[in-house]
C-alpha cells in the first residue's frame, strides 16, 4: 500500500556478539526509534565497560590497551571517546562499578547464608572471597587496585577504596551486634571485633595475590581460630575508644 508506514530499522549491526552503534546525527520523529537509540548508546557504553574490566583486570591500568578494548566491542578506538572522556575516566568509571558489584555480591552471600551459624558465615566469607577473586573480574580488578593503583590515579581510587572498607566494617559491626542480640555471641565491642576481622581479611588476601591457594586456606587455618577464640575475649568495659574511619586518610 503507498500509505503504508515503512518499517524503521534502528541504526545499529550485530558484531562479534555485541550491537554497535553507527556514527553520525539521527534524526528521526519516531519516539520508539529514538527510544532504541538511546537504548543502543547505552548498551555499547556497558559493553566498553565491561570489556574495560576484563582488561583492566588482567593487564593492570598501563598494560590495558583502549585499541584492544574498542576491538572487542566491535568498535573504533575514537568511539570510546563518544562515551568517556579518556582512558582515565573509563578505567574510574570501571572501577566504581567493580566496588559496587563487590559490594553487591557480598550482601548476597550474607543472605544466602543467613542460616548458618555466625561462625561459619564469617569463615565463610574468607573462602568465599578467594572464589570470587579467581572467578569474577570485580573483584580481581578491585582487590589489584587496592594494593596496585596506578600512581596518576592514586587519590581518586583510594576515593572509591576507603569508603568501600568503611561499608564493610559497619556491615560487619551490625552482623556482630545482631548476633549478640540472639544469644549467638556473648556481648562483645562489635565495632573492635569487626575492624580485628577487616584486619585478619586484609592480611591474608596478599596471598590470594602473591602466593597460592594453598598458601591461603593454610594461613586460614592457622589463624581463624586465634581470631574466633580471641573476640570472645574481649571485655566491653575495658575497650580502648577505636578510631573511626578517616577516608581521607
Amino acid at each position: 500500500m503507498e500509505n503504508e508506514i515503512p518499517s524503521i530499522k534502528p541504526p545499529v549491526h550485530y558484531r562479534a556478539g555485541v550491537f554497535r552503534a553507527l556514527t553520525g546525527i539521527v534524526k528521526c520523529e519516531n519516539i520508539g526509534y529514538l527510544t532504541t537509540v538511546r537504548k543502543v548508546i547505552l548498551m555499547t557504553a556497558h559493553s566498553i565497560r565491561d570489556a574495560a574490566l576484563f582488561h583492566f583486570a588482567r593487564d593492570g591500568y598501563e598494560g590495558a590497551s583502549l585499541r584492544a578494548i574498542a576491538d572487542e566491542v566491535g568498535i573504533k578506538k575514537p568511539s570510546i571517546y563518544a562515551h568517556f572522556s579518556g582512558k582515565d575516566d573509563l578505567f574510574l568509571q570501571t572501577l566504581a562499578h567493580a566496588f559496587k558489584d563487590v559490594q553487591r555480591r557480598t550482601l548476597e552471600y550474607f543472605r544466602d547464608h543467613a542460616d548458618l551459624p555466625l561462625e561459619q558465615r564469617l569463615k565463610g566469607l574468607l573462602i568465599w572471597f578467594e572464589q570470587e577473586y579467581n572467578c569474577n573480574a570485580s573483584a580481581r580488578f578491585m582487590l589489584r587496585m587496592c594494593y596496585f593503583p596506578p600512581l596518576s590515579l592514586y587519590s581518586e581510587v583510594m576515593d572509591l577504596v576507603y569508603p568501600f572498607l568503611d561499608g564493610m566494617e559497619r556491615s560487619l559491626t551490625r552482623l556482630l551486634q545482631r548476633a549478640t542480640r540472639k544469644g549467638e555471641l556473648q556481648a562483645v565491642p562489635a565495632e573492635q571485633a569487626a575492624i580485628t576481622y577487616m584486619t585478619f581479611l586484609d592480611g591474608i588476601t596478599v596471598e590470594i595475590i602473591y602466593g597460592s591457594s594453598r598458601r591461603y586456606r593454610r594461613r586460614i587455618e592457622a589463624s581463624w581460630p586465634v581470631y574466633w577464640h580471641g573476640i570472645h575475649h574481649l571485655k566491653q568495659e575495658a575497650l580502648p575508644v577505636v578510631l573511626k574511619g578517616d577516608s581521607s586518610s
